[in-house]
């Protein structure tokens, strides 16, 4: 098995240090992620800059771009083999809900699955990077029972998985869940700058607003693993029919 890693707070980071150690121990890994941290970044590419790939002292390579950035790269010509699983990760916080649309971990996972590799973000829900070698020995676990039942290497699919930080110690039931939803986020903050101009830092995320029994917020809540398959298609199919009446009232308008 072959398994591409990367991650959005950078090369250095303990979440990949632990995530590398752990899936080195099943698998050929490769490492590829970002010089800097580079979270929020979704699935930016760089195209109006160069992009330069070095190594790094622990043997990582890294990339002075987004997380997308790495896993193109990597798929496109750096690795020179098609791996059978991309892994991002372990990230420093949670991504449920409305964070998945702004998450570079999830957008390193998403550039894999676009290239029709199957693919998996990790995060951690809480900050602080408690607990890691628990978090990491419970991936290899997944990706090991994944394996075993062909899940991987063959059809693409994308998973946002979240950990909770967790001492030794079994951890609950995984549940599958949907996404959640976010109250808007909280107002930007203003400060002046030395020279007089006003700068603006974006406010932080806003609470969260559907966090009922079967979302990620709520199973998250409850100290379980959360499970939460992704599509990129983005089409409201739900709506189609209505906007289907305002296509046409619009061309009966147009001359």
């Amino acid at each position: 098995m072959k398994i591409l890693i990367s991650n959005d707070d950078g090369y250095r980071a303990p979440g990949i240090v632990a995530l590398y150690h752990a899936l080195q121990q099943v698998a050929q890994v490769e490492v590829v992620a970002p010089e800097h941290n580079n979270s929020a970044k979704s699935n930016a590419l760089t195209l109006h800059s160069p992009l330069y790939v070095r190594q790094g002292e622990n043997g990582f390579r890294y990339v002075n771009g987004t997380p997308a950035d790495c896993v193109h790269i990597a798929l496109t010509g750096l690795l020179g083999y098609r791996p059978d699983l991309v892994v991002s990760g372990i990230n420093n916080g949670a991504n449920m809900g409305d964070d998945t649309l702004y998450s570079g971990t999830v957008g390193a996972a998403m550039e894999g699955y676009l290239f029709g590799i199957p693919s998996i973000a990790f995060s951690q829900t809480e900050k602080g990077w408690a607990h890691l070698d628990q978090a990491a020995q419970w991936i290899k676990t997944m990706v090991l029972d994944m394996a075993a039942q062909q899940w991987i290497g063959k059809q693409a699919w994308l998973l946002n998985v979240n950990l909770p930080n967790k001492e030794a110690g079994p951890m609950k039931p995984a549940k599958l869940c949907r996404l959640g939803r976010r109250h808007a986020a909280e107002p930007v903050i203003t400060q002046e700058s030395p020279r007089g101009e006003t700068m603006y830092w974006i406010g932080n995320a806003g609470a969260a607003m559907d966090d009922g029994e079967g979302t990620d917020f709520h199973a998250a809540l409850q100290g379980h693993v959360t499970v939460t398959p992704l599509k990129v298609d983005l089409t409201d199919h739900e709506n189609s029919g209505y906007w289907a009446q305002n296509v046409a009232h619009l061309n009966a308008l147009v001359p």
